[in-house]
């Protein structure tokens, strides 16, 4: 009996953070002031639900890194929908701690990608550096850091596409995708 081929779920992942990241990251970056209300919607659905569901089949695959690097950034998404929803009175320094948390834990998994491709090496090294951004620049109320956080979260968003996308391509296309050689060997 052969096994089914299963579709690889870490384009959804990656979409779904780079889409929701990249819409709050052009709030952030100052690009837009109003209207960010429209990123809740994406935090619960794209970015937190696929995710979510992404993280769920890297599990069944066998992929600990997939399933803890999506199950966890969906469920920071879904944090940031429930908070923007129902959480009143949550200080900015309080947010910042919990980016600077999760920045931390970026950082680590960061370590995880340097014998991966250069695409979700730099996908990665560009989210922590943007969380630190943001957390810092939220616990000391710098409007300078936060839109310095959003620009690299713009560009952190750009590198999570890539990586997705040139996935789905190149499966569609029958090549492996461009994402570039790992940075140690």
């Amino acid at each position: 009996m052969t096994e089914q081929k299963r579709a690889n779920p870490a384009p959804l992942g990656l979409s779904g953070f780079a889409l929701t990241t990249l819409v709050l990251s052009v709030f952030n970056a100052g690009l837009l002031s109003q209207g960010s209300s429209v990123v809740v919607g994406l935090a619960a659905f794209y970015g937190g639900l696929a995710q979510l569901l992404a993280g769920s089949l890297e599990w069944r695959a066998g992929n600990t890194f997939g399933y803890t690097a999506f199950f966890t950034y969906g469920a920071f998404w879904e944090w940031f929908f429930v908070t923007s929803m129902f959480v009143p009175g949550v200080t900015t320094q309080a947010i910042g701690l919990v980016l600077i948390a999760f920045g931390i834990f970026t950082l680590v998994m960061w370590f995880g990608t340097f014998k991966a491709n250069l695409g979700l090496f730099m996908t990665f090294l560009l989210l922590w550096i943007t969380f630190f951004l943001l957390g810092i620049g939220s616990m000391v109320s710098s409007t300078a850091l936060i839109h310095a956080g959003g620009y690299l979260g713009i560009l952190t968003a750009i590198a999570a596409w890539y990586t997705g996308l040139a996935m789905v391509v190149a499966e569609a296309l029958g090549k492996n995708p461009p994402l570039g050689r790992p940075v140690m060997s």
